[in-house]
């Protein structure tokens, strides 16, 4: 039982970059604090092959690598972590009740780390062929396409980032993207346009992914001429942002239009005692530093907060 009452000061629910470095800041302030996410600490990162851009490693570092540090270093100031899917967050009084798949827990701030899982293309094809040629993740799937010939739909620094890791398998890849200039970072179009396997389809859009058993290729639009045309290919790589994961709090925060959630400065929502951080917040830049700086705030205000109930 901690100290106030509750079963903890704070749940985290959400086990990405965010939610481990707000465990970090929570723990350090000795709140009793539990960290619940669906699947092992670490988030997108476990899926990400190399990380260049987080602070003190100039060579870059293995996304389970980072994920594992982070992980560590929560568990070294007594945080409980527990693999259970959040479904519901109600509020009694000061409470704040977290309900999972498999029991419910008693808090005083609840801090929502939840991320945001990938957006799909929802075009003819694409379901019935995941797993079959369809991916979402290069790190996970790439060693199934060598030697083969793929397609990447994206543009974003998610997009040339898994673009430049499938090229390590793959024979040819080309990036089919909407518009008719990249939104990666200025690094990572600098290295795919000096690859040669990548190849570039501007002002395109997948309408259909073809093949019964396995892909065999793609129907694309040119959305300027309106010209369609297939494009053979053995795979459908998918990289086009983020849906955040968010229905569990759905009518109980305020959100966006888009379903991220709206904070203000200290990472709070528009219930007391509950704070966003992370992939799941809206006007956020998506990266891992930003999360994990998200995720020390709200922990310090959510310690600020219990204080002075």
């Amino acid at each position: 039982m901690s100290t106030s009452g509750f079963d903890y000061d704070i749940i985290i629910a959400g086990g990405g970059p965010a939610g481990l470095a707000a465990a970090i800041y929570a723990t350090r302030a000795r709140r009793k604090t539990l960290l619940l996410d669906t699947m092992a600490p670490g988030g997108q990162m476990i899926i990400s092959h190399m990380i260049e851009n987080y602070p003190a490693f100039p060579k870059g570092i293995p996304g389970p690598e980072l994920s594992k540090l982070m992980e560590d270093h929560a568990r070294a100031f007594d945080t409980e972590i527990r693999i259970e899917n959040v479904q519901t967050i109600a509020l009694e009084n000061r409470k704040r009740i977290v309900t999972t798949s498999e029991r419910s827990y008693s808090c005083g701030a609840v801090i929502l780390c939840s991320g945001a899982s990938p957006r799909k293309l929802n075009v003819p094809g694409e379901q019935e062929l995941t797993g079959k040629g369809v991916s979402y993740c290069g790190t996970c799937d790439g060693m199934f396409f060598r030697g083969k010939k793929i397609v990447v739909a994206g543009g974003g620094d998610a997009a040339i980032d898994e673009s430049l890791f499938l090229t390590k398998f793959v024979t040819e890849l080309t990036v089919i993207h909407r518009r008719d200039q990249l939104r990666a970072e200025k690094i990572l179009q600098e290295r795919a346009f000096a690859n040669s396997k990548i190849h570039f389809l501007w002002d395109t859009i997948v309408t259909k992914i073809l093949g019964s058993d396995s892909v065999t290729g793609v129907s694309v639009k040119n959305v300027k001429t309106e010209e369609k045309r297939e494009l053979p290919t053995q795979g459908v790589f998918i990289f086009i942002g983020h849906i955040p994961n968010t229905e569990f709090v759905r009518g109980l925060v305020e959100m966006n239009n888009l379903g991220f959630v709206a904070t203000d400065h200290r990472m709070a929502t528009s219930v007391p005692g509950i704070f966003a951080a992370g992939d799941v917040r809206q006007q956020t830049i998506r990266q891992i530093v930003t999360a994990a700086s998200e995720g020390a705030t709200a922990a310090y205000y959510a310690d600020k907060y219990l204080s002075e109930l």
